[in-house]
């Protein structure tokens, strides 16, 4: 943060994806999932994804972990303060300035960057979740990032159903813990699953 050109270079990155992640938009397995937390069948969705997606698709702020942030907000690194990221990514395009927050403090997608330490707070959600769970499901994840990889192993490891589904191998495959693994598609194998249900 100190050098002027790496934050530069920074929001240049970021602001190269930005419309991108602004345009996106929830698929079939967002929609599946908010439609089993209406339902109550969803204690906590814990994701390393940081587009906002489950957010925008209608996924409780209570029950969300986004463990490596979002991108759809953008926090002051001195006050925590968080905000729409469109006024400083247009501030940014316009001036070729790192915006700054009302207090001064450099301002940053939301995001865990490289070398930049998890929450501690988010953490603590995500592990209350995998000590409370009574079932977990893996979806399109080749589980090989930690500690995420880590939370749907520490409720398997209490004896609760764990499932996967994930097109390609995954790091888990030959956990013991694991009781169903269904190789495919994910958007095709999830929401179809769910509308089972009902």
């Amino acid at each position: 943060m100190a050098s002027e050109a790496a934050r530069i270079e920074h929001w240049d990155y970021k602001l190269e994806g930005w419309e991108g992640f602004r345009n996106a938009r929830p698929n079939a397995v967002h929609t599946a999932i908010v439609k089993l937390e209406s339902a109550g069948k969803v204690l906590a969705v814990v994701t390393q994804n940081i587009d906002g997606l489950h957010s925008l698709a209608g996924t409780s702020a209570e029950r969300l972990v986004e463990l490596h942030g979002t991108n759809t907000l953008v926090e002051c690194q001195s006050c925590r303060r968080r905000g729409d990221p469109q006024p400083h990514f247009e501030y940014f395009r316009a001036h070729r300035k790192p915006p700054l927050c009302q207090c001064g403090g450099f301002l940053k997608p939301a995001t865990i960057s490289f070398g930049q330490s998890l929450d501690p707070k988010v953490l603590e959600r995500a592990h209350r979740a995998a000590s409370q769970a009574d079932l977990v499901v893996a979806l399109g994840s080749t589980l090989s990032v930690y500690p995420a990889a880590s939370f749907p192993l520490m409720a398997a490891q209490r004896g609760v159903p764990y499932a996967i589904i994930n097109r390609g191998a995954t790091d888990h495959d030959n956990e013991p813990c694991v009781s169903l693994r269904i190789e495919g598609e994910v958007g095709e194998i999830f929401p179809a699953a769910v509308q089972a249900l009902w």
